[in-house]
């Protein structure tokens, strides 16, 4: 087992030492808003935000067959996966469905893969279901280490600013070492949604305080802001990306995602491989994820139904938010192809209520 309270404590004791009212709710611990949510937005949008990723899943893989057993098993191709490398993947089940979507890092001597929380026994299940006779050891390393996100427009001069000139040696999609101050960890450069360098410092625990406390001494001029649960929420649905639990599941697909990317079409065989290449092939994928702009705000639950004018099922809705940015209300839904265009008007149904919603196309533009 591990544990799940979301911000280890050492992190809680920090943030609240400075300040900020931590939220605690049925055993996780989050932070809503580290300042007003416009501001955070607005450094998500404009300038570089910094966001704990409080609910990351973290396992390590060792043993010589690590890279070529999860080649064989998920979605994307790993077998050239070199040292400093990283690359996104899917576990799916026979059926096709997501269990989680992870990222891999190379270290050569392990792997370390980053998923989410909420999905972190399935994989490890699915893992040990089958690791047979494959040299692979798998650990819980949620313990040992801490990831930083840094996103923005202004990402990637910021992390100059702060860890100098060798960022720009680093490719997209690698990591490097990083000594800044004596202060050690692992700095990854990936892409965001929206073409943007993004940043991810791993770091162990020993180090992360002393991280956190030198880049909040040193934001410099830039539109700098610590990203709250409000704020990414409102973020990622407004720029449509799917998360766990509400999209990354077993509910749905790859291609009903908008993930088709991260399946490697030439590499042969993995779990769930037939059932995806026949939906691909033969056009036979019947929902895609979409926007919704809300007539009114609705509180989602097990009950909520997204159904057409003749209260026929329409699809799934999966998030929603009041958004920060947009100042409507909006959401994200798995909806039929048939419903596809900005024209259909849809329903949501929750009990007595009935709330009108509208098709509306990713990422939702103001």
């Amino acid at each position: 087992m591990f544990d799940n309270s979301m911000i280890p404590n050492e992190l809680l004791t920090y943030f609240e030492s400075k300040g900020y009212n931590v939220d605690r709710n049925n055993g996780t611990a989050v932070i809503k808003s580290f300042s007003k949510p416009e501001d955070e937005i607005f450094s998500l949008y404009n300038g570089v935000g910094l966001r704990h990723m409080h609910s990351a899943s973290i396992i390590e893989l060792r043993g010589q067959d690590s890279a070529d057993f999860l080649h064989r098993i998920t979605t994307n191709g790993l077998k050239d996966l070199t040292k400093e490398q990283i690359r996104k993947t899917i576990f799916t089940t026979e059926k096709g469905r997501i269990i989680d979507v992870v990222s891999v890092l190379n270290f050569e001597s392990h792997l370390i893969l980053v998923g989410d929380l909420s999905n972190k026994i399935k994989v490890m299940s699915w893992i040990n279901r089958y690791v047979i006779s494959d040299d692979v050891k798998q650990s819980d390393a949620n313990h040992r280490f801490n990831i930083l996100e840094f996103s923005g427009p202004q990402a990637d001069s910021f992390m100059t600013w702060v860890c100098g000139s060798a960022v720009s040696d680093i490719p997209v999609d690698s990591f490097k070492v990083m000594n800044v101050e004596g202060i050690l960890f692992f700095l990854a450069k990936m892409k965001d949604e929206r073409g943007f360098k993004k940043f991810w410092a791993l770091t162990d625990n020993s180090h992360t305080i002393r991280l956190l406390n030198y880049v909040l001494e040193n934001t410099g001029p830039f539109d700098f802001s610590l990203i709250g649960e409000e704020a990414y929420n409102s973020f990622r649905i407004e720029q449509g990306i799917p998360a766990a639990p509400n999209e990354i599941c077993d509910l749905f697909n790859p291609h009903e995602l908008n993930l088709s990317e991260l399946i490697d079409t030439k590499k042969g065989c993995y779990i769930g491989q037939e059932v995806l290449a026949r939906l691909e092939t033969y056009d036979k994928v019947q929902k895609k994820l979409t926007g919704l702009t809300f007539e009114s705000s609705v509180e989602l639950n097990n009950e909520t139904q997204l159904v057409d004018s003749e209260n026929q099922s329409a699809g799934f809705v999966t998030s929603f938010i009041n958004s920060v940015k947009l100042k409507k209300p909006i959401g994200l839904a798995v909806v039929k192809k048939n419903y596809l265009n900005e024209e259909s008007t849809l329903f949501v149904v929750n009990g007595n209520s009935k709330t009108e919603v509208r098709i509306t196309s990713l990422p939702f533009k103001k």
